[in-house]
């Protein structure tokens, strides 16, 4: 999955927007079930790359709803 930044996020529509933001939080959720259940991930800062993506992309989605 792709980690996106802050202009690449602006120049998605909005329905990739939220195809994109599904993506990421079940990665998330993968991710997290791996360290929970006691396991070591691939890359530890991809939860934290995550994480920040979808952040970006809920920003977009809030900006976009109030403009």
């Amino acid at each position: 999955m792709a980690i996106f930044r802050a202009r690449e996020v602006k120049q998605l529509s909005d329905t990739e927007l939220l195809e994109q933001e599904q993506k990421l939080s079940l990665e998330l959720i993968q991710e997290r079930g791996k360290v929970s259940a006691g396991g070591a991930t691939e890359n530890p800062g991809r939860i934290r790359e995550v994480r920040r993506t979808i952040a970006r992309i809920r920003t977009e989605q809030n900006a976009r709803r109030n403009a």
